[in-house]
């Protein structure tokens, strides 16, 4: 059975709410690592926009909690990219991160997952580029994408799946 085909058998357990959070994982990373970064970012954009798997500022406030502190930086780069400056104030506050061009992992252990929460929905509304672009950066870690849960990687699989045909 190829990977695909497995992931074919996972992706209509996981519509029927029978398949194991460990077979869904499994699936997920033999996917993850055949299939092109751009290919992934596009899957895991779908999941970010889909409706029942939560809000795009919850799901990158999950992420950003289970990030270490040199991808929490990268995020915050991103996000901050996409929001004025006053915006960066009245969520930050004073933190330095707030002001800076480059956030360092230092920087990023001082901000908290609600402020992330916050800075991306204020950057979705004046960029909506921005999903993608935060899909971009979660290809490039895939093992996070992960945390999502179970439906966020059916979704990412279902994806996957149909960009194969």
């Amino acid at each position: 059975m190829s990977i695909f085909d497995n992931m074919g058998r996972i992706i209509e357990q996981t519509r029927t709410g029978t398949a194991s959070e460990a077979d869904v994982h499994e699936a997920y990373d033999q996917a993850a690592a055949s299939v092109p970064q751009n290919t992934l970012a596009d899957a895991v954009s779908h999941a970010f926009r889909a409706e029942h798997t939560g809000p795009f500022p919850n799901m990158i406030a999950k992420l950003f909690a289970q990030s270490n502190p040199q991808q929490r930086a990268g995020l915050l780069d991103t996000l901050l990219g996409h929001v004025s400056p006053a915006q960066r104030t009245a969520v930050l506050g004073a933190i330095p991160a707030a002001n800076a061009t480059q956030v360092t992992p230092e920087q990023a252990l001082q901000v908290q997952p609600q402020q992330v929460e916050r800075l991306a929905e204020h950057a979705r509304q004046q960029d909506p580029s921005v999903v993608e672009q935060a899909s971009r950066f979660y290809a490039q870690h895939p093992q996070l994408v992960k945390t999502l849960g179970v439906a966020a990687l059916g979704l990412v699989l279902s994806r996957l799946g149909s960009a194969r045909r």
